[in-house]
């Protein structure tokens, strides 16, 4: 694929960071935000799983923008709470919810939880839909438990409570940047997605 400029549909700065830390030095695309794009109704994120959801997002941003577009969908699911929050993790307490909010209502749900029934993971799908319909789909995740209280400041969303099992005890709130991305749902996504691009 030639080098292009290509928008994340998404307005959140630390994933535009994230996926274009990951991807610029492979791709050679540019990325861009919608933000930067213009302003544009958000899409009804209405699929039930985070597939269909990236996918509606990206194709909205690429039909808005006219640009190729990247979306992701990610969430956190819990083992004890039957998988949720899944696709809802990002209004969890609420469709204002802040990642505070949030977590204080996943603490909450598992207070009674003991340490060995609170595993779960992070899971990311991308999909990429390039102006002539093709498309790229990448799927990662990254497994853990679930802490008693937040934990270190590097991270957003549910960071401060996910303790990785690769990060020895650790938060993936409480790591640099660059081990997070050897470790996150995140960047074993973009690594699939590289895998994808490079085929």
């Amino acid at each position: 694929m030639a080098a292009k400029k290509v928008v994340i549909a998404t307005n959140n700065a630390h994933k535009l960071e994230e996926i274009s830390r990951m991807l610029s030095p492979v791709t050679g695309w540019e990325f861009v935000s919608l933000k930067d794009c213009g302003s544009f109704p958000e899409p009804v994120e209405d699929a039930d799983d985070f597939e269909g959801n990236a996918r509606i997002k990206a194709l909205a941003a690429r039909d808005n923008t006219g640009l190729p577009a990247l979306a992701d969908d990610s969430g956190l699911m819990v083992d004890a709470l039957d998988g949720a929050p899944g696709v809802f993790s990002s209004r969890f307490a609420g469709e204002d919810a802040t990642d505070a909010d949030n977590n204080a209502k996943l603490l909450e749900l598992l207070a009674d939880v003991p340490d060995a029934e609170r595993t779960a993971r992070f899971v990311c799908t991308l999909v990429f839909v390039d102006t002539d319909g093709s498309e790229i789909v990448a799927h990662g995740s990254c497994e853990g438990k679930i802490g008693y209280e937040e934990r270190g400041s590097n991270g957003f969303g549910y960071d401060p409570l996910f303790v990785s099992e690769a990060c020895g005890g650790l938060t993936t709130a409480e790591v640099p940047a660059e081990q997070k991305d050897a470790i996150s749902h995140r960047g074993e996504a973009l690594r699939a997605f590289i895998r994808e691009f490079e085929n």
